[in-house]
């Protein structure tokens, strides 16, 4: 499980970086932002070295282009998303948003010398729901499979949902969300991931 959140802390970080053309093909998108993201760690000293806000500022200031985070909370929730008013919806997206940066930014150095290598992809004309494959290449260690799931929107390609090693992202959250709204209702989720995100900032400003 450890080994799991380090991975998905890569995917969410690499498909941050800055606003791409609309019309981008999906897998040019991965590609272009994975290349980019890894060239700044790699060279950021003050990342590498552990500097906990300036590796949340990153995520933070990248993530939110190339991500549709409600629709990621959507699926997130599974058929306890009826439950939730519009109202709750938007706030459980934004604190979903900030548990998964909070959390995947603390191990995000741990991949700053990895290698990605791109699967061939291929898509029609009028496919507005895809799949990217990729790689991690780790040293000694056999490849990680990383594959990212796109939809076509208005302002362009965004990732709705990763998989790691065939383990969806927004799944592995779906249990406990579930077993929190039957228990607390949809407010009691709203405060258990407020807590844990106002937990993690209270754990950063004390480095």
């Amino acid at each position: 499980m450890k080994q799991w959140i380090k991975v998905l802390s890569l995917c969410v970080a690499l498909l941050g970086g800055s606003v791409m053309a609309a019309d981008q093909a999906p897998d040019v998108l991965v590609k272009d932002v994975t290349n980019e993201v890894l060239d700044i760690l790699n060279k950021d000293k003050d990342i590498r070295k552990g500097n906990t806000q300036k590796t949340l500022d990153l995520v933070e200031t990248r993530i939110l282009p190339n991500f549709n985070f409600q629709h990621m909370t959507q699926l997130a929730l599974g058929r306890e998303a009826r439950k939730a008013s519009p109202a709750q919806l938007n706030v459980l997206s934004d604190e979903f948003r900030n548990l998964l940066v909070r959390t995947y930014s603390k191990a995000l150095t741990e991949f700053a010398d990895h290698k990605v290598a791109y699967k061939p992809f291929k898509m029609g004309p009028a496919d507005t729901d895809v799949k990217v494959r990729t790689e991690i290449k780790q040293t000694g260690g056999k490849p990680i499979e990383l594959d990212y799931y796109l939809e076509k929107l208005p302002s362009g390609w965004k990732v709705y949902d990763v998989e790691v090693g065939g383990i969806s992202l927004v799944t592995n959250y779906r249990t406990s969300f579930a077993q929190e709204i039957q228990t607390n209702g949809v407010d009691g989720l709203i405060r258990s991931l407020k807590e844990k995100n106002q937990s993690s900032d209270a754990s950063s400003k004390s480095k």
